[in-house]
């Protein structure tokens, strides 16, 4: 999952999201998320899309909330017309490194979700690692599922990864702390019935401690699927982890909906 405020830009604080997924501890917090992890996610995606049978030159993709592309990344390895797209400058940065590092090319823009250009078109969309949701409002929400809808391609794909909310009350660790380097993080996590919120105190060596939030909105099975019906999707299957075991609404830790533009 990857707060100030997150109305919809009108109060003078920055939203917690445009603050915190752009400060440069953002990525010591989450230094865990690997590679591997991100490299089962896509080869989930193709072959559920069937799009691994199609040639990736001939076929372009958005990842529409990039972070430092370890997605995108994989996608442009494999040879495919990647854009990545952001609101964090400092995560495009970092993720525009890594592409000259092991020398892929992807474009990349940074524009707030629910604002996207309409002037690309687009074969697949991928929103993954719970980048929905972050808004105040379900109009905020249902208006990126617009945008996605207007960007893709007739046929195109759309791929939303999100926490299943019933796995994640089951098992919900209301508070944890870990060491990473000289950094002390505790994260204490507070569960509604339409968000999760997680407040992570970090603590270095020496100094004062900095404090940051994060607040995603929940949606169930039927919500989400019905907002996406809404937006003009056809839903084609949902998979309940990275591997692409099929959804077991109880059990699953991640919800992920692979939807179709007609």
């Amino acid at each position: 999952m990857s707060e100030s405020d997150h109305s919809s830009g009108f109060d003078a604080r920055e939203p917690w999201f445009a603050e915190w997924f752009n400060h440069p501890l953002y990525l010591q917090v989450y230094s865990h998320r690997d590679t591997g992890e991100a490299v089962r996610c896509i080869r989930t995606i193709l072959d559920r899309t069937r799009l691994a049978g199609i040639s990736p030159s001939s076929l372009t993709v958005l990842d529409i909330a990039c972070g430092a592309g370890r997605h995108a990344l994989e996608l442009a390895r494999l040879g495919y017309s990647v854009t990545g797209n952001d609101l964090s400058p400092f995560l495009l940065d970092t993720a525009r490194g890594e592409a000259a590092a092991i020398s892929v090319e992807l474009a990349f823009t940074c524009c707030d979700m629910r604002k996207l250009p309409h002037d690309n078109r687009f074969d697949l969309v991928v929103q993954l690692f719970t980048s929905f949701g972050y808004f105040d409002t379900e109009n905020d929400d249902r208006q990126v599922l617009a945008n996605v809808y207007q960007v893709l391609n007739s046929g195109g794909w759309y791929v939303l990864d999100l926490i299943n909310p019933l796995h994640l009350k089951r098992n919900l660790v209301e508070r944890s702390c870990r060491m990473i380097e000289n950094l002390t993080v505790i994260e204490e996590r507070s569960l509604t019935d339409q968000r999760i919120t997680k407040t992570i105190t970090i603590t270095p060596e020496k100094g004062e401690p900095l404090s940051f939030t994060e607040s995603v909105a929940l949606f169930s099975e039927e919500k989400i699927s019905d907002m996406l019906r809404n937006a003009g999707f056809l839903i084609d299957s949902i998979a309940g982890d990275y591997s692409g075991s099929a959804f077991d609404s109880g059990h699953s830790p991640r919800m992920m909906l692979f939807s179709r533009k007609p």
